[in-house]
């Protein structure tokens, strides 16, 4: 089998910080290439050596057998390397055709564009990967997920020989996910090698032919992924055991904290959802994507009001119409997209963990700096947070750092209720099991959590009940007991309940 890409013991420091050493790694035409390794292992280096944004101190690359020197993102993609990244880079004020028309068509003041032969080869770069998505609509109109698969379109547009996904599916629900698993059958039968990076690690026996694991910047080693299992993979990414990755804290449910009744948002197309979560419980909110699981959290917080239906907190009816009401009753609101809404990258850590607890850290309207450390270190001590310091800009954190400190932000607040919105998307394994075991806590602390994730294992393994949304509406409860993936599934399609346990 050719082999494309060959990387032969790469080093790369950074301020004198190793952040690859010694690594060598290949790529063969027509397979899938697993790249594993926690945050911090050295994955992002490694992909930004290949893509020519950073220069290796040692070691040489080659591709189709001929030696790369002085390699820049230029001369990367006319080698015919393309990557997918986690979080999209399009352009919000431009149409999902232009996004994809960029580095696709050529350029110069001469260049005529034909805007019939843009549009049509963008819904058929869409309609290849099953995305539903008008090639005309703003991309700031688009939700993440679908700002993913234009992404993915965009990529198979330049008919690249080296592709690498990064996290390509941490966004996607179980249809897009499974669109995207024929699009990479359909690129390796064509003798595209890609380079797939997954903290999904569930996915990458149905996908990946091969696994190469890094820790500390180091190779761990490359195995068939046809002899490694889950435990396995685990083992080489940290070096140790992880006793559960959902270490779920069985805890006896209280009183009804949040309840909701025939809830509806025309705006946003959430209609007729009712449901309770009670001290102590983690009720799952479950479904695809476009379902309305964001949309109705988006409802309950306040920042697309509901126009029918009731809310009750304490069993007394509220109104929400913004965050700020939804603050002062005890609710928060951690966000998908930890990067645009959960955190602001630039400020200090200490500041955004403080930000949603201003006033009690103030005096006379000045902003208390000496209560500001003190709260930011109790709740970074707190949630275990790894940064050099709390004055660090939050955006030089790991993603699962960035997630804590998001969270770190309404924990401070003291919340009853607690929304959180894929609360492990694009992290890594050890990560995750750190979120989920602060979870746990927070349930035996008597918090009422409503979790939204995309991620059936981890909607059945840190759950008590779980609400299934099809078409902006909750169509089943399962209670934990009862839950399997394949009813799940079953509900998330539209289909009715065939069990109904926990309605």
């Amino acid at each position: 089998m050719e082999t494309l890409l060959r990387l032969t013991g790469i080093g790369k420091a950074f301020s004198g910080v190793q952040a690859l050493q010694g690594v060598s790694f290949d790529l063969r035409a027509g397979e899938v290439h697993a790249l594993v390794g926690e945050n911090g292992a050295g994955k992002s280096t490694l992909i930004k050596v290949i893509t020519g944004a950073h220069q290796p101190d040692e070691g040489t690359m080659e591709v189709l057998g001929l030696p790369v020197e002085e390699n820049d993102p230029v001369r990367s993609r006319a080698l015919g390397i393309a990557a997918i990244y986690q979080q999209p880079a399009l352009f919000p004020d431009l149409t999902v055709a232009e996004n994809i028309a960029l580095g696709l068509e050529p350029g110069g003041p001469l260049h005529l564009v034909r805007w019939h032969d843009r549009r049509r080869r963008a819904k058929a770069l869409l309609d290849r990967i099953g995305a539903t998505i008008d090639p005309e609509v703003e991309v700031r109109r688009l939700t993440m997920p679908e700002q993913q698969l234009v992404e993915i379109a965009r990529a198979l547009g330049a008919d690249a020989r080296i592709l690498i996904m990064d996290e390509p599916t941490a966004s996607l629900g179980d249809q897009e996910v499974e669109h995207l698993f024929a699009v990479v059958r359909e690129l390796k039968a064509q003798g595209v090698g890609i380079i797939y990076i997954s903290h999904r690690l569930e996915e990458l026996p149905q996908v990946a032919d091969r696994v190469t694991a890094l820790r500390d910047g180091r190779l761990v080693g490359t195995r068939a992924m046809a002899e490694v299992d889950r435990a396995e993979l685990i083992r080489m990414m940290v070096g140790r055991e992880l006793s559960a990755v959902f270490p779920k804290v069985e805890v006896e449910p209280g009183a009804v904290v949040l309840e909701v009744q025939g809830l509806g948002c025309r705006a946003s197309g959430v209609r007729d959802v009712s449901f309770f979560v009670r001290s102590g419980e983690i009720l799952g909110l479950a479904g695809l994507v476009g379902a309305g699981r964001t949309e109705t959290a988006r409802v309950l917080f306040g920042l697309t009001p509901a126009d029918s239906g009731t809310i009750r907190l304490d069993g007394q009816p509220v109104r929400i119409e913004s965050p700020d009401d939804a603050v002062a009753l005890g609710i928060a609101y951690v966000p998908e997209d930890r990067r645009r809404h959960g955190i602001i990258p630039p400020m200090s850590v200490a500041s955004n963990a403080t930000l949603a607890t201003l006033g009690a850290i103030s005096t006379f309207g000045l902003l208390d700096f000496r209560k500001e450390r003190t709260l930011a270190a109790t709740m970074v001590d707190r949630l275990g947070v790894k940064t050099p310091s709390i004055d660090s800009p939050a955006g030089v954190l790991s993603g699962g750092n960035q997630q804590k400190v998001a969270l770190a932000r309404w924990l401070a607040s003291g919340p009853r209720v607690l929304i959180l919105d894929e609360p492990t998307q694009g992290i890594d394994v050890g990560a995750k099991a750190e979120i989920h075991r602060l979870m746990g806590e927070l349930a035996k602390q008597g918090m009422a959590i409503v979790m939204i994730s995309s991620e059936l294992p981890e909607i059945l393994g840190m759950s008590d009940r779980i609400a299934v949304m099809y078409g902006g509406t909750i169509v089943g409860t399962v209670d934990r007991s009862a839950a399997s993936q394949e009813e799940i599934l079953h509900l998330a399609l539209g289909h009715e309940a065939r069990e109904a346990a926990g309605r």
